[in-house]
């Protein structure tokens, strides 16, 4: 049987979510705690990869095995070896075919920003301490909309084969004393969220303004775009499927 598994990951002590060759991941330590659960080495498929240091507060991957007839004890078990930066919080039956990656249909990302000096987020948080033009910055976003070419703010060496996305949803909100960069897209390049929040940022602090976005997605070139904002606050915070993988 296919089952995905939802889960949550703090990913300060990792290197992304994908296999490292020399250093640890998610992915990884699920597997080895798999194993250890079934008792049989059961490989295990992401929604795809996050950026070394970033979290995610809502994530799938997928596995296949026997029928696990408790799935609540399951879990249960799976936390009780899992390291406390790492929760599984549910477990769901799907079709054979299914897939965690490729049948995904939207993601959303969160960027936090603080302006005033926290010792209690300064690892989850950027801190700006410069006046920032959130309206600037939401002008700015919404022009994202109008592109589905985001090669400006992808990594240079990656191996996709469309540098296209769709972004449905992207806006700067304040919530209490904390700026959250929040966007929904079909799918995202690697590093992209980073270096859009990092442009946004250079266009909040009145380093370049508004129209020059336009300018920076047509040059089509990662050098013309802002420097990558550090990755400690970005969360991959929704991930959505089609109701048809369900098993019925």
């Amino acid at each position: 049987m296919r089952y995905f598994i939802e889960l949550a990951y703090n990913g300060k002590a990792y290197h992304g979510w994908q296999f490292q060759p020399n250093a640890i991941s998610v992915q990884e330590t699920l597997e080895k705690v798999l194993y250890t659960a079934l008792q049989v080495k059961t490989p295990i498929i992401g929604a795809g990869r996050t950026d070394t240091g970033v979290h995610a507060s809502n994530y799938y991957a997928h596995f296949d095995s026997i029928e696990i007839e408790n799935k609540d004890k399951f879990i249960y078990k799976l936390n009780s070896i899992l390291p406390d930066d790492i929760a599984v919080h549910n477990l769901i039956e799907v079709n054979d075919e299914a897939h965690a990656r490729f049948n995904a249909s939207e993601r959303s990302y969160e960027y936090y920003v603080i302006q005033k000096k926290d010792p209690f987020k300064f690892e989850t948080a950027h801190y700006i301490k410069n006046e920032l033009d959130i309206e600037k910055m939401n002008l700015a976003a919404y022009l994202l909309l109008e592109y589905t070419d985001f090669k400006c703010f992808s990594k240079s060496k990656t191996d996709v084969h469309t540098y296209n996305c769709k972004i449905i949803k992207a806006q700067w909100v304040r919530e209490k004393d904390v700026l959250i960069f929040k966007i929904t897209a079909d799918r995202f390049l690697r590093n992209m969220v980073r270096a859009i929040v990092g442009t946004l940022l250079e266009i909040g602090l009145d380093k370049i303004p508004v129209s020059r976005l336009h300018e920076i997605l047509k040059s089509r070139d990662r050098q013309e775009a802002g420097t990558s904002v550090p990755a400690k606050a970005l969360f991959l915070t929704r991930i959505e499927y089609p109701t048809s993988i369900l098993k019925k």
